[in-house]
């Protein structure tokens, strides 16, 4: 009598199994990792920045604080990389080219003409995510996005 395995094994799954495989890992040298840190002076401006054009525009950030931190700390990163705060919640084939475009550097033309934050850093009074404040500290937004890489821990 055969057992179950052993009728899998030889029968119309004998086939499917395939063998683990397991994906390169890519070493990361400390200078790469230093590389992609982003210091907490950039970090700062990007802050000073957010709550600046908050309070200008009349809009508030999010009630849940971590997406407004992740949001300052992508562009600090790009601000850092490319010379300009590119919009980090896209995905762009050139991102080089884009910031050096324009049109998603913060506060993109969508957030410039009709106050449309696709990121949620900057949202209307109608919004159902609204939070009730124009302003987060850099200690926040650090413990926001701790673990996470390119921010510098200081």
């Amino acid at each position: 009598m055969l057992s179950c395995s052993s009728k899998v094994s030889t029968g119309a799954f004998a086939n499917t199994r395939r063998p683990m495989q397991s994906r390169p890992r890519r070493v990361v040298t400390r200078a790469e990792d230093e590389a992609a840190q982003v210091d907490s002076k950039s970090l700062e401006g990007m802050r000073k920045f957010s709550e600046q054009y908050a309070r200008r525009t009349g809009t508030y950030f999010c009630v849940d604080k971590s997406v407004t931190s992740v949001v300052i700390k992508g562009l600090a990163e790009h601000r850092d990389e490319l010379g300009a705060p590119l919009c980090p919640c896209r995905h762009y084939d050139d991102k080089a080219a884009e910031a050096k475009q324009g049109f998603w550097n913060c506060p993109c033309v969508p957030m410039r003409e009709r106050k449309e934050c696709h990121c949620m850093l900057f949202l209307t009074e109608d919004n159902d995510f609204r939070g009730e404040d124009q302003s987060i500290t850099l200690e926040e937004v650090i413990e926001s996005t701790k673990g996470m890489s390119g921010v510098q821990q200081t």
